[in-house]
C-alpha cells in the first residue's frame, strides 16, 4: 500500500455518539488499531442530521481525540449511514454473453441490467451487492469470470438512501475538514466486524441496535439477502426510563448501562438501586425489578417488530446460525435471553473480531460499526474502488464506482 493508503479511518456518525477509529495496515497485511476517539452526538435524530453545526463540532472532537492517540493526522474517512430513509430491494438482471466466455465487461453489464429499476428522484443507490450469478441456468455461482456460457444472470441486493440525508452527512464530514472515501450502510459495516464467514454461509440475521435506529441484515449462502432499518432503539429505552422513574435523560442513560436488564426473570426481587430525581431533589430508592420491566417492555416490542420483518422477508427458515446482536444497546444485561425467547433461535452478542493493536479498547459491541468500516475500507483498497466523495458531486461519483460493486464482497 502507498503512504496515502497506510491508514484506514472509520467514522461512525451515530445518534448518541460519534466514534472515530484509526487503523494502520502493516507490511504483513494485518490491521492494527492505533487511535480511538469518541464524542457525544449533538446533531442527529434517528440516524439523520438535524443540526449541521452540532454534528460538525462532534465529528471534529472525536477525530481530534483519535488523531492525538494515533499521533498522526488524517484526511479522509469511511462513513457509516443509517436512518429510517434507508430502503432496500432484491433485483435480477439477464444478458447474453457475446464471446462465449464471461469477462469483466459482461459482469458489469449484468449488474447494470439488474440495477435498471425505477428509483424515485429523491433517492439514490448506495450499494449494489451481488448475491449470486447464474450461468446457463447453473445457479449458486459466486465469481463467473472466465466461465464458458451463453446467458448470464445476476441476483443483486440494492440499497437506496434519501439523497439529501446522504448529502448532509458528507457535507458535515467535509466541513470538519475531511474527505469521504465512501459511505457504507451501517449494518453492512457491522457485519464485517462481528460475523464469521461460516455464519454468513449457513444463514444468520444481524441486529445492530444503536441509539436512534435498529438495523437488520440477513445473510445466506455468503451473500446479503435482506436489509431494513427500524426507528426504535436505545434512545427510546432511555426515554422510557426517564419517564417511568421521573429522572433526567442523562441520568436515565447511566442507569440503563449500570443497572439495566432486558429480561426481568434474571433480577432478584430484593435488588434495589438509588436514582436522582428531576429538579435536584433527594435520591430515590427504586426496585431494580421495576427498571427491568420498563426496559423489557420496549426491547420486547422492538424484537417482535424485527421478528415480523424477518418473517416478511421470506428468509426466516434460512437463518440456521441464529441471530447476532451488536451495537451499543447490546451491552444491556439479559438482551440475548430475551431475544432467544422472542425469536426462538440461538442468539449471541457480537463483538469486533480480526483486528490487532488496541484490541482491548475496541472489543465491545459499541464499536461494531466503526471497526467494521475499517474492514470494509481494507477490502475497498484491495479492490481499488475508493475515491473521495465531495459535496454536490457525491452521486455523480457514486455512479462512477459501479465497476467496483461487481466485485464487492466476493
Amino acid at each position: 500500500m502507498s503512504k496515502k493508503h497506510n491508514y484506514i479511518v472509520g467514522l461512525d456518525i451515530g445518534t448518541t455518539k460519534i466514534c472515530c477509529i484509526i487503523a494502520e495496515v502493516t507490511p504483513q497485511g494485518e490491521i492494527e488499531i492505533i487511535g480511538l476517539g469518541q464524542s457525544p452526538s449533538r446533531g442527529l435524530r434517528k440516524g439523520v442530521v438535524v443540526n449541521i453545526d452540532g454534528t460538525v463540532e462532534s465529528i471534529r472532537s472525536a477525530v481530534e481525540e483519535a488523531e492525538l492517540m494515533a499521533g498522526t493526522e488524517i484526511d479522509s474517512v469511511f462513513v457509516g449511514i443509517a436512518g429510517g430513509h434507508i430502503k432496500s430491494m432484491n433485483s435480477h438482471g439477464i444478458i447474453a454473453v457475446k464471446h462465449k466466455e464471461i469477462n469483466h465487461h459482461d459482469i458489469e453489464r449484468v449488474i447494470e441490467a439488474a440495477k435498471a429499476i425505477a428509483i424515485p428522484l429523491d433517492r439514490e443507490v448506495i450499494h449494489v451487492l451481488p448475491q449470486e450469478y447464474i450461468v446457463d441456468n447453473q445457479d449458486g455461482i459466486k465469481t463467473p469470470l472466465g466461465m464458458a456460457g451463453i446467458r448470464l444472470e445476476a441476483k443483486v441486493h440494492i440499497v437506496t438512501a434519501a439523497v439529501t440525508s446522504a448529502q448532509n452527512i458528507v457535507k458535515c464530514v467535509n466541513k470538519a475538514g475531511l474527505g469521504v472515501q465512501d459511505i457504507v450502510l451501517e449494518q453492512l459495516a457491522s457485519s464485517e466486524a462481528v460475523l464469521s464467514q461460516d455464519e454468513k454461509e449457513l444463514g444468520v440475521a444481524l441486529i445492530d441496535i444503536g441509539g436512534g435506529t435498529s438495523d437488520l441484515a440477513i445473510f445466506y449462502q455468503g451473500a446479503i439477502k435482506h436489509t431494513s432499518v427500524l426507528a426504535i432503539a436505545g434512545a427510546q429505552v432511555t426515554n422510557d426510563i426517564a419517564i417511568g422513574l421521573r429522572t433526567p435523560n442523562a441520568e436515565a442513560e447511566k442507569i440503563k448501562h449500570a443497572h439495566g436488564c432486558a429480561y426481568s426473570g434474571l433480577i432478584k426481587h430484593d435488588d434495589n438501586i438509588e436514582i436522582s430525581t428531576v429538579g435536584g431533589r433527594s435520591t430515590l430508592k427504586v426496585s431494580r425489578q421495576i427498571l427491568s420491566e420498563i426496559i423489557e417492555a420496549r426491547i420486547r416490542e422492538m424484537f417482535e417488530m424485527l421478528n415480523h420483518e424477518i418473517q416478511m422477508s421470506g428468509f426466516q427458515d434460512s437463518i440456521s446460525s441464529g441471530i447476532v446482536i451488536t451495537g451499543g444497546s447490546a451491552c444491556v444485561e439479559g438482551m440475548a435471553d430475551l431475544a432467544e425467547e422472542v425469536f426462538q433461535v440461538p442468539v449471541r452478542i457480537g463483538t469486533p473480531m480480526g483486528l490487532g493493536g488496541l484490541v482491548d479498547v475496541v472489543t465491545n459491541p459499541i464499536y461494531a460499526t466503526s471497526t467494521g468500516l475499517i474492514h470494509y475500507g481494507e477490502k475497498s483498497y484491495k479492490a481499488g474502488r475508493t475515491m473521495d466523495l465531495q459535496g454536490r458531486n457525491l452521486f455523480e461519483k457514486i455512479f462512477s464506482r459501479m465497476k467496483g460493486w461487481t466485485e464487492e464482497f466476493f
